[in-house]
């Protein structure tokens, strides 16, 4: 049944900020790790003596993995309880860390980034749904989505940062030890402050086949965007995977529409508002991610910088994006239809990809600072309104696979966004007629920020489309207690 509402208590109420403040750096380890090993890749490389083929593999094992399963993920926190599913997740991706961070050779490293993507599976849906569940409504709940989606949009900027200090002034090694030093204190207050999410007597059960279709499917989809930037997107083996894509997700939803226990319930998906959500999210992160790929390679290959140095860099776009999320964005969606909060939102990150547009080989940063705010400030606004939409309105049973499918357009968007930009970028630079290199290979990004730049106008003109919601009011808070217990 829908979540229930009624007045907290002051002493609940001061505890939903701690919760937030737990499954906020929750949600940042789980971010980080999707950019903080790639700084660190060439320097694992030499030490472990890893080949071109197995060094992709380290990253694609932990996001064919996070990928794939966090359907599955979803409904076992829906099933055995947020807080249970939330501290399996935190623990298991610890450990999993440390085991890649103490890796003797490649496989060990493979093996370990795969664990990581298992229990990420696990903790990302039930991080969203604690949340869900312990701010229903208000303007409590937009301060802290907005505080949230800062910290999902941010970490990927953060986790290069990290990852350049790290491997420059320790080892390439703490790039993945650091989440052990995060999540003991992580767990630790966890067990504290979280509370356990009751889903009543009638458990969902795990629809088996479904998880089988479901996994299969996302896993093949993942694996095609990563063999397209590999291999191309004609490769035999990419069109093999997305074939399999295809049928496997068909079978899905034609079970899921006639099961009495869908792994992932039609309604959840069906609603227009959470729908528009999950596809607005997913073009936003492809432009994202794929920006984000590109900047790096930017400021290290064509500006010279180093890894320390392109992490800075990206500092401007991370506080622009936790100012829109927190202050912008959070104000926004209280007093304007999410459509507009959303929109506005994309087509000023729109506007800091075109900015781009004007970048050359011998640009300052300075040309660079510009759109990298407007891109901050853009999604961190927009995303406070997606993230809120996408868990809206759905009942207690089902907040832990709407939090998942919230989950899977963004890792979906990610995968997606790096293999076609790069693939754009590459295709642009290959066919170059250009005689000096840098400019070959600069022509390319240029193009690859405008496709950037329409990914947000579509995001931007499927907020107005499907999303009808109205703004969320200054209602007083309210805490689920029906479906609460301590």
């Amino acid at each position: 049944m829908p979540v229930s509402s009624a007045a907290p208590a002051p002493h609940a109420s001061a505890r939903r900020w701690t919760v937030l403040a737990v499954v906020s750096l929750a949600q940042l380890m789980v971010v980080l790790d999707g950019s903080v090993v790639n700084i660190a890749l060439p320097d694992a490389q030499a030490d472990l003596g890893t080949s071109d083929v197995a060094r992709q593999w380290i990253v694609t094992a932990y996001g064919l993995a996070f990928g794939g399963l966090l359907l599955v993920g979803g409904r076992f926190s829906d099933r055995f309880g947020r807080r249970r599913m939330f501290l399996v997740g935190l623990i298991g991706f610890a450990v999993a860390s440390g085991l890649g961070g103490l890796a003797a050779d490649t496989t060990m490293l493979i093996v370990a980034r795969a664990l990581q993507g298992v229990f990420a599976a696990l903790l990302a849906p039930a991080v969203l749904s604690v949340l869900t569940l312990t701010f229903p409504g208000g303007r409590d709940r937009a301060t802290a989505f907005g505080v949230f989606s800062a910290v999902a949009a941010g970490g990927g900027a953060v986790g290069l940062l990290l990852g350049g200090m790290l491997t420059e002034w320790v080892s390439w090694r703490w790039t993945l030890l650091v989440n052990v030093v995060i999540a003991i204190p992580v767990a630790v207050a966890a067990r504290a402050v979280v509370p356990r999410h009751e889903v009543g007597e009638d458990k969902p059960r795990i629809d088996l086949v479904g998880a089988v279709l479901a996994t299969g499917g996302l896993v093949a989809l993942v694996y095609g965007f990563t063999s397209a930037e590999l291999d191309g997107w004609t490769a035999p083996l990419t069109l093999g995977l997305f074939a399999a894509a295809v049928l496997l997700m068909v079978a899905f939803v034609v079970l899921e529409s006639r099961v009495r226990h869908p792994l992932l319930p039609l309604r959840v998906v069906a609603d227009r508002n959470r729908g528009g959500a999950y596809l607005a999210t997913g073009l936003a992160i492809m432009a994202m991610f794929g920006q984000f790929l590109l900047l790096t390679y930017y400021f290290q290959l064509v500006l010279g910088y180093t890894p320390i140095q392109a992490g800075l860099a990206f500092i401007p776009l991370t506080g622009s994006l936790v100012v829109g999320s927190t202050q912008i964005g959070a104000r926004l969606v209280t007093r304007v239809a999410p459509r507009y909060v959303m929109a506005a939102g994309y087509l000023v990150a729109a506007l800091g990809f075109a900015t781009f547009l004007l970048l050359g080989t011998d640009s300052s940063y300075w040309a660079v600072l510009p759109g990298s705010m407007m891109l901050g400030l853009g999604t961190g606004t927009a995303g406070v309104a997606a993230t809120s939409l996408g868990t809206s309105a759905v009942a207690a049973e089902d907040a832990g696979v709407a939090s998942a499918m919230l989950n899977t357009s963004q890792q979906l968007g990610g995968a997606i966004g790096t293999a076609l930009l790069a693939t754009v970028a590459a295709s642009v630079t290959a066919g170059s007629t250009v005689g000096d290199p840098l400019e070959a290979t600069m022509q390319g990004y240029l193009v690859a920020f405008g496709v950037a730049a329409g990914l947000m106008v579509g995001a931007a003109a499927l907020a107005m489309v499907l999303v009808d919601a109205r703004p969320e009011r200054h209602t007083m808070d309210a805490e689920p207690s029906a479906t609460l217990a301590h």
